[in-house]
């Protein structure tokens, strides 16, 4: 059975809902960001950088969400969220899976954690400006692509791995003055993502509760 570390809302929510998808069993663990479990020795034994989630698969140890979501995908080709190895398909995964993970949602932590990079708070303010608005061209790239192929999903025809993960960064924009769901293209996606019905149950089962991305 797999075991995955949580905190609601946190990044395992992309790993959530892929696990979801699969309908293999699996445990979820609270790591209490409140009570900084985060930072506790145990869980530093499982990820050293203190970030959430964690997925134990037997004696394998993951941390890093497109990783996990990636390692599930694999251990799980019947279910088919990630094209065939070596196909055009799925170099585009990988694609959009990187730049999520890579661009957007480093551009997220930026935005949502200015004061790592100034503990100036009139400079620390405009690092986040600055990340917003970085923020903003990414997400029409994303739309972009979106109104380029016509959907339903960001690879195309078919549900992938890099679909629950842009439901959950899209819905960390929720507090930008001009959120993912404010695209046209972007938004009926999203409205399209949430009435999955692993969607659901993931978000329920970290007491997240509608709207899910706005």
């Amino acid at each position: 059975m797999y075991q995955l570390y949580f905190y609601p809302g946190n990044a395992n929510l992309a790993p959530h809902m892929v696990l979801e998808e699969i309908g293999a069993p699996y445990e979820l663990i609270l790591v209490d960001r409140n009570k900084h479990a985060h930072k506790s020795a145990e869980y530093l034994t499982l990820n050293p950088t203190g970030r959430i989630p964690v997925l134990v698969d037997g004696d394998l140890v993951l941390f890093e969400a497109a990783a996990i979501c990636l390692h599930l995908a694999d251990r799980h080709p019947e279910v088919r969220l990630a094209p065939p190895l070596g196909s055009a398909e799925r170099g585009e995964c990988y694609k959009w899976l990187m730049y999520l993970t890579n661009t957007l949602q480093a551009e997220l932590i930026t935005y949502y954690y200015p004061e790592r990079l100034s503990d100036d708070a009139a400079a620390a303010a405009r690092v986040k400006a600055y990340a917003e608005n970085r923020m903003g061209g990414m997400l029409d790239i994303v739309e972009a692509a979106l109104a380029a192929h016509g959907g339903p999903y960001l690879l195309g025809e078919r549900y992938s791995i890099v679909d629950p993960y842009l439901l959950m960064l899209s819905r960390w924009t929720r507090y930008l003055a001009h959120p993912a769901r404010c695209r046209p293209h972007l938004g009926c996606y999203l409205q399209r993502i949430v009435t999955r019905q692993a969607v659901q149950r993931a978000f329920a089962g970290e007491g997240l509760a509608a709207p899910f991305y706005g």
